[in-house]
């Protein structure tokens, strides 16, 4: 078992950092993990004529859909080397935000214990629709309409209000079933191993040492709206690839294996690593129909945004994702790696001119 005290971001903190993204498929064979899965199936089932067949996704877990009497489920499963235990956590998260309304899959089992079988699996509610992403690259989705239905929800799932700050501890969850989070300050959260990735986007020269000092500075000039007195609920991976839904209705927001207790503008940011001005002002008219934007909220936007692009551009950086073509999630169509590249700079340097008090929503 393994707890995420070290970690701000898992993707690019973890100890083996890019395993799940480059390398997912080689720790286990697929043969080996369906014959490891199938008696848990057949135990859930409660027959033996299940089926069991690998999911297509570019997610970072190993998934499957399983099927017995015409009934499907979801089933996702965590193999990396660390042990993580967070699928219990995101499960708990599930289930409490379900019983408010937000739209997420059902689960149905969780098992990060590991003593079964080498590996924590969650068994999951099976919702046949394809995520947003896909909708949008095919033109095919009302993105103004969903993203008001994004801030909506956003404003929601921010009334779950747990006691400290970052990765939550799975050792409270247990014996006191409380989302806690690992840190007593959200600014120790946020600062979190924040000059390990900007050194490493310097080692990789994807920002020069002049760019990563005058963005620690900013930061540094800034860092007082970080001392907030009470974190909320976190998505902390709020993108399109994980919401399922129809062209005009969100069925589901997935993959909370990252959520965290955080800063009230951190899931609205994150939009606005992806999107337009536009889009990003359709959320925050939705989650102002549920509740006012937080206090100051503009510079903690901009804070937040300059943060989760640097993540972005580490995991961007450090799994080839530059490398990659028009087929791949984060790719628009008919564009390139190189054309992240130039967007991952430009929404990193947009985020410093808006806390230079130089942009505004209107400009991203």
């Amino acid at each position: 078992m393994t707890n995420r005290q070290d970690i701000y971001y898992w993707k690019c903190d973890r100890p083996s950092a890019f395993f799940a993204l480059k390398d997912q498929h080689e720790a286990m064979d697929v043969k080996e993990v369906q014959a490891l899965l199938l008696p848990r199936l057949i135990r859930y089932f409660g027959i033996d004529l299940v089926q069991l067949v690998p999911a297509t996704g570019q997610g970072n877990h190993l998934t499957f859909l399983a099927s017995a009497e015409g009934v499907a489920i979801f089933v996702r499963l965590e193999n990396g080397p660390e042990g993580d235990d967070f699928m219990e956590i995101e499960a708990h998260v599930l289930r409490e935000i379900r019983a408010l309304g937000i739209p997420v899959p059902a689960v149905l089992e969780v098992d990060a214990t590991r003593a079964e079988v080498p590996f924590a699996y969650q068994i999951l509610e099976y919702l046949k629709y394809p995520d947003l992403n896909a909708l949008f690259k095919l033109g095919k989705l009302n993105i103004t309409l969903i993203a008001r239905a994004v801030g909506e929800n956003v404003a929601r799932w921010q009334s779950v209000q747990p006691s400290g700050f970052g990765p939550f501890d799975p050792e409270k969850l247990r014996s006191e079933n409380a989302l806690v989070g690992l840190h007593k300050t959200y600014r120790d959260y946020f600062l979190l191993n924040w000059e390990k990735h900007l050194d490493f986007l310097v080692l990789r020269k994807f920002l020069s040492q002049a760019e990563s000092d005058k963005i620690q500075k900013l930061v540094f000039d800034h860092q007082h709206y970080l001392d907030i007195a009470q974190g909320c609920l976190v998505h902390k991976d709020l993108a399109l690839w994980n919401m399922l839904g129809e062209a005009e209705e969100i069925k589901a927001f997935i993959d909370w294996d990252d959520t965290i207790s955080g800063d009230a503008t951190d899931d609205l940011s994150l939009l606005a690593c992806f999107h337009s001005g536009e889009v990003v002002r359709a959320a925050l008219d939705g989650y102002e129909s549920v509740a006012p934007l937080p206090e100051d909220f503009l510079p903690r936007f901009w804070l937040h945004l300059l943060r989760n692009m640097i993540v972005k551009a580490v995991i961007r950086v450090g799994a080839d994702y530059f490398e990659k073509e028009s087929d791949f999630f984060l790719i628009g169509t008919g564009s390139s790696g190189a054309t992240l590249r130039d967007f991952t700079k430009q929404r990193i340097w947009l985020a410093c001119k808006g806390l230079e008090n130089k942009k505004q929503i209107r400009d991203l």
